[in-house]
């Protein structure tokens, strides 16, 4: 962790505050440009259980796929609950209970366009439609988006959700702030690595229609458009959000927490935590405007001369 600029003292004092609650609560943050420089980190490179944001990488994936002519959008993909787990092959099941998707559900036994499941992945955060297409597109290839993308060793998408035989064995999902920061980035400069416009574009398009909204989006000033990508089980909440603030340049923020709280917490944790760094990231600004209406002038307008 480098340390904090002036204007995010505060919010510095603040992640430590609530990361010293017990050993295991981790909050991590990465604000930067789409360039996938960092303006301002906290624990940036902390490891994290994934929880959906496995979905992004995933979804570039198969975008990739698509672009190379290897997958089709609209081919059909068989609609089951019976899946193979990473460690043995041995079969396992998702609980539909578990999941914020029930279209997908619905067509158990028929079948759905390919794209379908990517754009349910992401707009939804839907499990079955995740574990059906990384059957379909493969832990390889989404592993090389994490390293065409520059990510660090430690995030790794090495099984389907609710692998349970895998994950007592160690094979799991997790992240970094700092490399979802620079897969966000990427997709929001159109990294010719990834694809350029041709995967990064669509998979923008599906980040902008995100259904879940209270995390990242819901602390930022209202009216900034963003493109996100969400992911959250008991103990954990993370966000990673594409914004374009009018009049401003593009950013990039992600807030991953591992942090003792129920639902009802952890989304308002993370919204209050991207309202301090709006907040700090922006204080010359509120200062100037401040400043401006003591002396009864309109932000930035020159005093006129006498």
């Amino acid at each position: 962790m480098t340390q904090a600029p002036p204007a995010f003292a505060a919010l510095e004092q603040r992640i430590e505050a609530v990361s010293a609650e017990s050993n295991d609560t981790v909050v991590s943050v990465w604000l930067g440009d789409l360039s996938g420089t960092a303006r301002y980190t906290s624990h940036a490179h902390t490891g994290h259980y994934a929880a959906s944001t496995m979905k992004l990488p995933l979804v570039l994936a198969f975008q990739r796929l698509v672009v190379s002519g290897r997958l089709h959008p609209e081919q059909p993909v068989a609609v089951h609950n019976t899946f193979h787990s990473a460690a043995d092959g041995s079969v396992f099941s998702l609980d539909p209970t578990d999941d914020q998707d029930p279209d997908t559900w619905a067509v158990i036994g028929g079948s759905v366009a390919a794209a379908q499941l990517a754009e349910h992945a992401i707009t939804h955060s839907g499990n079955l439609a995740t574990n059906l297409l990384l059957d379909l597109v493969g832990r390889e290839a989404v592993a090389q988006v994490l390293a065409d993308a520059g990510c660090s060793a430690t995030t790794v998408v090495g099984r389907g959700i609710e692998d349970a035989v895998a994950r007592e064995r160690g094979i799991s999902n997790t992240v970094t702030a700092a490399d979802l920061g620079l897969l966000m980035a990427a997709v929001g400069r159109r990294e010719p690595a990834l694809g350029g416009e041709a995967v990064c574009g669509p998979v923008e398009a599906m980040l902008r229609r995100q259904l879940h909204l209270d995390q990242i989006p819901a602390g930022l000033p209202a009216g900034i458009p963003t493109a996100s990508k969400s992911g959250w089980v008991p103990g954990v909440s993370h966000d990673a959000a594409l914004a374009w603030p009018p009049g401003l340049p593009a950013f990039v923020l992600v807030i991953c927490t591992t942090v003792d709280r129920d639902e009802t917490e952890a989304a308002p944790l993370v919204a209050s935590i991207a309202s301090d760094v709006w907040a700090a990231d922006h204080a010359d600004a509120a200062e100037t405007a401040a400043t401006a209406a003591t002396a009864g002038l309109a932000p930035g307008r020159p005093t006129q001369g006498r």
